[in-house]
């Protein structure tokens, strides 16, 4: 099939609206949605969970399933109109034309091919080529996602490569046949932060190099402002706000837009003078959405009789390109105004030590042959050697990729593991050896943790109220029943619910609310040290900003340890005290976050920061991209752990990093590192993230 030139819209859609049906109703997921991509431009879309981002792409695939149907409006692509295609012509768009990559790479592969197979059947399906020439182009696809060894490649199944090299081949098999328009649905969310920036690079690079144009959806503003021309904001089904990216970021003409930017953690947010600001109350359910504007109830300039009155559609903003606002006030709202702060909080001045980890050590012996069990064991090191401090009412910041420790770590402490080797003294009592189930009950109230995923950590068939009444008697806290009611209606009140989602199930709860039970149940028994394993990572953004807040104020109120383990590290620069980063194992740097966020930086952790996309056009930041994939504990590189993707390597005298492990040197007023670059040369480091003059 030959493709011909085409200079017009790539895709233009015009009032679609989208609704799903089930026996009860007629659920609406996107209401007049207008947007137009034009030849090699990509167009970012954003907003909070159930918004109608991934049906608006669903849509264009014509993939609504069966109880989803486009009810009004049009979807054209190449100036054909999609929705009046028959099956067989959808057929041979889709894959060839219009390609999709979803969020999870493996929903694409399928496990029992070979990667050189499902590459293979793309050309061959779509435009009959011959075996040889699809081989070839297979090759030549896989070299240019930049995997290495592309013969090995081709012979291997999804399951032998790593998270980040099968959304690679994923990334490929979508280029394989050059599609006009490539459709990204949070491509890289379950990705690490430095293999996120690498595909993030190389989609970017490829767009460029087959002029395709792009749709990239995704919640997180600072990918956006990477990696698209445009972007179209969504609240609840409807477009509210669209333009030009430096339109959109720095003359935003939307409250919705505005309220996105205030919840998230940019340079410059400090936990205490510049607190984040959360969206206030809830997302509209899809059969609730109040009369006039979506985002009414939840609006700092809402009006009554002016923004509940009438259906407000999109308005033209006369600066900018194409840039438009569903707002009927965006010319009233005076948008460079200050905000307005309800107070200042006090930064709570950290105390004694409360734990102390004294040369920690927790290896696992495994299987060589983990199939069938059979041959040599080998040693996991999953923490090697670990020694640090933490204070009370202090948080202290857990960094690094998946793989590097940081959850072994929060396991042995819990009890749920025990430690190979090392001591884990809480308030001087040795823990690193006792399990839970031999712990004292004061001691497993003292240390207690928040989970990344709210869904998981509650009994779907109790009450809310139940099972903070649970937590509590396990704690053998309350004499009577009635004691523990009260403490229980306390403790929802500690983190802001209302007293009646006592009597409510998890299903009826939002995942921010579940969240917060989750929190209430962790501060059940008054713990003193709180593991917050990514506790935000599965919240929207205007979502995190409030579960962030509630942490704080409770951990200023009851002098809590927080141990805030995460790979985002905006939200690490906003609440953190001190910052220590792990790599395969090992703490590879440790200080207060100002010392860790400066230059001089060990090498992975400069790699860090360069990777994290932050949502400010003011910021220029330095362009690092590790090469390579994280090595398996299991067979870690002898020498400097970090020595296989080091671009400092070529500064220190030859062999030492693949011979030696570096010792930890102190810095200055407590950093330390574990690096073999001299301080000469430390010393030329500059900053990877700087503020352009405005």
């Amino acid at each position: 099939m030959v493709k011909t030139d085409y200079d017009g819209p790539i895709l233009e859609i015009e009032g679609l609206s989208i609704s799903f049906f089930t026996r009860l109703r007629e659920i609406p997921a996107v209401m007049d949605f207008s947007c137009s991509i034009q030849p090699g431009e990509a167009m970012g879309l954003v907003g909070e969970s159930g918004c109608g981002k991934s049906t608006v792409a669903l849509g264009i695939m014509q993939d609504l399933g069966v109880n989803g149907r486009i009810v009004s409006g049009s979807i054209k692509f190449k100036d054909r109109d999609l929705n009046n295609m028959s099956s067989n012509d959808l057929r041979d768009i889709r894959g060839s034309e219009i390609a999709m990559i979803y969020q999870e790479p493996m929903a694409s592969l399928n496990p029992a091919m070979k990667i050189g197979h499902q590459l293979m059947e793309v050309p061959i399906i779509h435009e009959g080529v011959s075996k040889a020439e699809a081989r070839r182009r297979a090759l030549e696809v896989i070299a240019d996602v930049k995997l290495p060894d592309p013969e090995r490649i081709l012979k291997s199944f999804p399951h032998q490569l790593s998270g980040g090299q099968q959304q690679r081949i994923v990334i490929a098999m979508a280029l394989m046949s050059k599609p006009s328009l490539l459709i990204l649905d949070e491509p890289t969310t379950a990705l690490d932060v430095t293999v996120e920036a690498a595909i993030v690079e190389l989609v970017k690079d490829l767009g460029k190099k087959y002029g395709t144009s792009m749709l990239f959806i995704s919640h997180n503003l600072g990918l956006i402002l990477e990696t698209c021309d445009r972007i179209c904001v969504m609240y609840s089904g409807e477009a509210v706000e669209t333009g030009k990216i430096e339109d959109v970021f720095d003359k935003m003409q939307h409250p919705y837009t505005q309220a996105l930017f205030r919840s998230i953690p940019l340079p410059g947010a400090d936990k205490n003078s510049r607190p984040l600001i959360a969206i206030p109350g809830n997302f509209p359910l899809p059969h609730e959405r109040p009369q006039g504007c979506n985002f009414g109830p939840r609006c700092d300039y809402f009006s009554a009789g002016q923004c509940d009155q009438v259906e407000i559609s999109m308005d033209t903003v006369p600066h900018g390109d194409r840039h438009g606002s569903r707002c009927v006030k965006w010319a009233e709202i005076d948008w460079d105004a200050e905000v307005t702060l309800a107070e200042n909080k006090i930064k709570a001045e950290p105390g004694d030590v409360i734990l102390k980890i004294e040369n920690l050590k927790k290896y696992y012996e495994v299987a060589a042959n983990a199939l069938f069990g059979g041959g040599n064991k080998k040693v996991v090191k999953a923490n090697e050697t670990l020694s640090f401090e933490a204070r009370e009412s202090e948080t202290l910041a857990i960094v690094g990729e998946s793989g590097c420790g940081k959850s072994t770590f929060a396991k042995v402490l819990m009890g749920l593991e025990t430690a190979t080797d090392g001591q884990i003294l809480l308030e001087g009592r040795n823990v690193a050896s006792t399990p839970i189930e031999n712990r004292e009950t004061k001691t497993v109230s003292d240390v207690q943790m928040v989970f990344q995923n709210p869904f998981d950590t509650l009994n779907p068939s109790m009450t809310v109220g139940s099972q903070i009444i649970r937590a509590l008697e396990i704690f053998k806290i309350g004499k009577t029943d009635s004691d523990r009611q009260k403490r229980m209606l306390e403790l929802l009140d500690l983190v802001k619910l209302p007293l009646e989602f006592a009597g409510r199930m998890p299903r009826q709860l939002s995942g921010g609310q579940k969240q917060r039970v989750g929190i209430a149940r962790a501060f059940a028994g008054d713990a003193k040290i709180v593991v917050a394993d990514e506790p935000v990572s599965a919240l929207d953004v205007s979502v995190q900003a409030a579960v962030t807040d509630l942490l704080m104020e409770i951990q200023r109120k009851h002098k809590t340890t927080l141990l805030f383990i995460s790979h985002d590290l905006s939200i690490v620069r906003y609440l953190s005290d001190r910052v220590m980063v792990m790599y395969l194992g090992h703490v590879v740097e440790m200080g207060s976050t100002e010392q860790v966020f400066q230059p001089p930086y060990h090498p992975y952790t400069e790699a860090l920061l360069s990777a994290v996309p932050i949502a400010d056009t003011s910021i220029q930041k330095k362009h690092i991209v590790l090469e390579g994939d994280i090595p398996s504990a299991m067979n870690p590189p002898p020498g400097c752990p970090f020595q296989t993707r080091c671009n400092w390597k070529t500064e220190v005298s030859e062999g030492l990093c693949d011979t030696e492990i570096p010792q930890i040197r102190q810095m200055k007023d407590g950093h330390q590192m574990k690096c073999h670059l001299p301080n000469n040369v430390l010393d030329t480091m500059e900053p990877v993230i700087k503020f352009t003059a405005e």
